[in-house]
């Protein structure tokens, strides 16, 4: 039987991404629209593992299922380390990925210093909150203009000189090879047989009670 792992999230991108780089281990990838909604999951931490650990914790104890959560975004040398952990609303609470692309263009048109990365930090927690924590990295340039149909967030902007390609150019499968959240999964994929014997150790048991009403 296939071990049931809720990513904490409704974005289809990231869940294609994940499904594709895992498609090879016993598990049976859900997220979040494959369950009736649950409360909001305010992602107000200080850090990105804060705000991993939030989701997927929150997560697994409220569906009662093993959850993995990521907390990603870009953080760019000229903006000193900005938009971080607020990448997703560097335009507004309410921003779209074309929001935040237009904005962070707006911010650099005349900064030099184009360098940036992309972070990332995965939290897989069990019911309990009990959690295993990775991370990854990945280096680029901010373009100066979109370039590439493919990928989500800030991927038409993040320049991979290795591949001489935006995040938004490569196929899925480069982009897993190279991408932040991609060499996290890489750890995840290295240490699989063993984060599912820790989620066996880990998940809750539930103790058989004997009924012992009275007899009538």
């Amino acid at each position: 039987m296939k071990q049931i792992i809720v990513l904490a999230t409704t974005n289809k991108g990231k869940t294609r991404e994940i499904k594709a780089l895992l498609k090879d281990f016993p598990i049976d990838i859900k997220n979040l629209d494959d369950f009736g909604p649950i409360p909001e999951i305010i992602e107000d931490g200080e850090t990105f593992d804060d705000n991993a650990y939030k989701k997927s914790s929150f997560t697994a104890r409220i569906l009662g299922y093993p959850a993995m959560a990521d907390d990603s975004g870009l953080c760019v040398d000229a903006l000193d380390g900005a938009p971080g952990v607020y990448s997703a609303r560097y335009a507004g609470e309410n921003a779209t990925d074309a929001d935040n692309v237009n904005k962070m263009l707006a911010d650099l048109k005349n900064k030099e210093n184009r360098k940036a990365s992309f972070k990332c930090v995965i939290s897989i927690a069990v019911p309990t909150g009990a959690a295993l924590t990775y991370e990854g990295e990945c280096k680029g340039v901010i373009t100066k203009e979109p370039s590439g149909d493919n990928g989500f967030g800030y991927d038409p902007l993040f320049f991979y000189p290795k591949f001489n390609k935006t995040f938004a150019q490569l196929t899925i499968e480069e982009k897993g090879q190279v991408s932040h959240r991609g060499r996290a999964l890489k750890e995840i994929c290295d240490e699989m047989d063993k984060i599912l014997d820790w989620i066996d150790i880990n998940k809750p048991r539930f103790q058989r009670v004997e009924c012992k009403g009275d007899n009538l």
